[in-house]
């Protein structure tokens, strides 16, 4: 197994009494403020300016820098369990929500008011009730996915929003009554279904051929990764659960050609299919939307580029308790060199990612990958049932730097390479984490800043600060911090993506891009063929000594 350093680290001996030192480092809240009432859910703008509250009775959206209530929408028995924040112009934002009814509706934050849009899932009927699994709004909010289940079926329905529209109604509104925040009687554009995709269904026989694999869109690139219960159909045994759907909304990237039209009242057909040996646990896309990774059954991750439309690597994760439950792209990984969201150049094998694996056991791996290399960090499982992660998330802004909230309340920064404990993060004394298993929290990375729920102590007495409290990390004050944050390049949203008219122009590029990178690839064959045969010798080996 190879090891990740850091250029310039010092010897074992050196670095193990740094850590040491390490571990005794904390950082104090700069800032804390009372929460509404059973605030489920914390979401904050990409340009940092405010950050979106789901609690008992509505949402309401807070200035970032004041920490004051700007406005708030509410309801009589309801309750926001989740909630999503995206910039849809210069002043407005828009929302996303789910309520505990499972009924999801988007919002938009304009001019100190908020303005309820549309209702995604409207329950007319009450035997035929649908309910919202989950609920994702598109950078910019010009599209949302919505997994809904009804009756026991279960599909994912992608809309498009009329956001330019609605922006257009809201300046209209406030022209009609600008000292009115009530919509009275207003009626907003609606939303229009893109397409519906069903469960898929597994191909009865071979394929014809590789143009059966593409099909084309022009409104967005998109990966469905279904997760459907194997036995799910065997109802007399066991209670029935509806298939769970993770969706991510992918740039345009590569290749793939665009241009034509989708149609809902037909059977949708993938843009591409991705054939998988093993079942699909999860997945994680990268900040660049150029590369997927598939976490699969059997500890298999397989990181696709779209750019190639082929596996960039496959690697086993040959670790006991490997069964994996969450993964996420590490964007400045110092081990991975240029950058990759970078278009250095036309062969595909410069390519090189870092995957960080959270697995159901409590252990992290970190997997490092490039076409026809691979590098893998593994982690021990904890040893302490409060020990495990129910959070272990790289901070985008934090050079190799991993977020960790333990399902005992403790939380601290990680070096995703070598484990060691960088600062912990010290709630006050009279408080700890809320619901530590699924924590409440927000990562602001424009304002390179952590927001967290944190409850009383039941333990300690009654202060003045009682209840729920919104505790703020600000991570650029920190001396402790600093030296680790990094910048970002722009989103991929204000990148000019190249596009390709037809299939026959993307195939060419391909077949040139292969043409010029034959040499890289023959190497990697050679590689991935040593490593085979060292995966067979040791499996030969294992069960030799397991008969004997």
């Amino acid at each position: 197994m190879s090891m990740y350093t850091r250029e310039g680290t010092p010897p074992d001996s050196e670095m193990k009494a740094a850590c040491e030192t390490e571990k005794t480092t904390s950082l104090n809240p700069s800032a804390a403020t009372q929460l509404p009432v059973s605030t489920n859910c914390l979401a904050c703008s990409e340009d940092g300016r405010y950050l979106g509250l789901g609690h008992a009775l509505g949402l309401s959206v807070w200035s970032a820098s004041s920490l004051l209530c700007a406005a708030e929408w509410k309801q009589d028995a309801l309750e926001v369990t989740s909630i999503q924040m995206t910039a849809m112009g210069e002043s407005a934002y828009m929302l996303g929500a789910v309520d505990d009814m499972g009924v999801a509706r988007v919002f938009a934050y304009h001019r100190e008011a908020i303005h309820p849009l549309s209702v995604i899932n409207t329950m007319e009927n009450i035997n035929k009730r649908s309910i919202c699994l989950t609920f994702e709004l598109s950078e910019g909010g010009d599209y949302a996915a919505a997994s809904i289940s009804c009756n026991g079926a279960a599909w994912l329905e992608v809309f498009h929003l009329p956001s330019e529209a609605w922006l257009k109604e809201m300046e209209t509104a406030q022209k009609q009554d600008p000292n009115s925040s009530e919509d009275v009687d207003m009626k907003w554009s609606p939303v229009a279904v893109v397409i519906k995709i069903k469960p898929p269904k597994n191909p009865a026989g071979p394929l014809d051929g590789p143009l059966e694999l593409f099909r084309t869109t022009d409104w967005f690139s998109r990966l469905s990764a279904q997760e459907v219960d194997r036995d799910a159909g065997n109802t007399k045994e066991k209670s029935e659960s509806p298939p769970r759907c993770t969706q991510h909304f992918l740039w345009p990237c590569g290749p793939f050609p665009g241009g034509s039209k989708a149609k809902p009242d037909v059977e949708p057909v993938p843009d591409v299919l991705w054939p998988n040996a093993k079942t699909i646990l999860c997945s994680a896309v990268s900040r660049c939307s150029r590369f997927v990774a598939l976490g699969l059954e059997g500890a298999l991750v397989c990181v696709w580029d779209r750019k190639s439309g082929s596996p960039l690597s496959v690697v086993m994760v040959t670790a006991a308790d490997s069964d994996f439950s969450r993964m996420q792209f590490v964007d400045n990984c110092p081990d991975i060199g240029p950058d990759h969201d970078a278009d250095v150049s036309q062969t595909f094998p410069a390519a090189t990612v870092c995957v960080l694996l959270l697995c159901k056991s409590g252990a992290t791996h970190t997997v490092t990958a490039g076409r026809g290399t691979q590098t893998l960090q593994r982690s021990e499982r904890p040893k302490e049932g409060g020990d495990i992660p129910a959070v272990a998330a790289p901070v985008a802004f934090l050079q190799s730097l991993s977020l960790v909230v333990q399902r005992n309340g403790e939380m601290f920064l990680q070096d995703i390479i070598n484990r060691s404990r960088v600062c912990s993060l010290m709630l006050p004394t009279t408080h700890r984490t809320a619901t530590p298993c699924v924590p409440v929290y927000a990562l602001s990375t424009e304002q390179q800043t952590l927001y967290i729920r944190g409850d009383q102590d039941s333990g300690c007495a009654a202060s003045s600060e009682a209840g729920s409290q919104l505790f703020i990390f600000r991570f650029g004050e920190s001396d402790i911090i600093r030296r680790w944050i990094v910048s970002l390049p722009d989103s991929p949203r204000q990148l000019n993506t190249p596009s390709y008219e037809t299939l026959e122009d993307s195939c060419n590029l391909y077949l040139q891009q292969r043409a010029l990178s034959v040499d890289e690839r023959n190497d990697a064959l050679t590689q991935t063929w040593k490593q085979l045969q060292e995966t067979a010798a040791t499996l030969q080996q294992t069960r030799k000594n397991c008969s004997s």
